[in-house]
């Protein structure tokens, strides 16, 4: 669960602010200088700064991370903001996985909750995520699951048993005759039934 309480002042700003990362050049580090540098002189603007570290488009230190610079590229800037509004603003996404402006009241209501904090300043911390959003693609969240392999659990196959055929021999005077008997022997695992079985066959038969 995760939901940044970094805001902006002035959340109107933002797409502005965001624009003048993707276009420039980044910085070694990422400090109130710099803001000042690309054009943000206002005290309000520096609240950018700690958002961006919630964003980890920023290091501690302010140093730019990998998320910084694939932000800089316009092909992936929406998807790379997208992933980044998905990880810091997650319990967001539990009110609504598509959330939009109608949303506005339960985002605010979801910040002042999680972070005790005044109506004003969950309006401005509902009002800076939607203005990111504006800029972003958030990805669905993966639904993808590892399947769970079955446990395919042979049953103990009976085997049916085989006919068995008892060749009887005669010889009525002096011709030599041959004779089968079929035997269905019934399906059991009692060993004493087939010994009864073929200790008939060998009395009655082939005696």
């Amino acid at each position: 669960m995760a939901l940044t309480d970094r805001y902006l002042t002035a959340p109107g700003r933002a797409a502005d602010m965001m624009q003048k990362i993707q276009e420039g050049t980044a910085p070694d580090r990422f400090t109130n200088e710099h803001l000042q540098k690309i054009g943000f002189t206002s005290s309000n603007d520096r609240a950018i700064i700690p958002l961006l570290k919630e964003l980890k488009f920023l290091t501690a230190d302010g140093t730019p991370t990998q998320r910084y610079h694939e932000y800089r590229n316009s092909a992936r800037s929406r998807k790379v903001l997208g992933e980044a509004l998905r990880e810091a603003y997650e319990d967001i996404f539990h009110i609504n996985a598509h959330p939009t402006e109608a949303d506005q009241e339960a985002v605010q209501g979801l910040f002042k909750s999680v972070h005790n904090v005044s109506d004003n300043v969950a309006y401005r911390q509902a009002a800076t995520f939607f203005a990111l959003l504006k800029l972003a693609d958030v990805p669905e969240e993966s639904t993808q699951t590892v399947p769970e392999v079955a446990k395919v659990v042979k049953e103990p196959e009976v085997q049916e048993p085989e006919e068995s055929r008892a060749t009887l021999q005669r010889s009525i005077d002096g011709l030599q005759l041959t004779y089968s008997v079929e035997i269905h022997l019934p399906a059991t695992k009692d060993i004493e039934v087939y010994n009864a079985i073929f200790k008939s066959i060998k009395e009655y038969l082939l005696a």
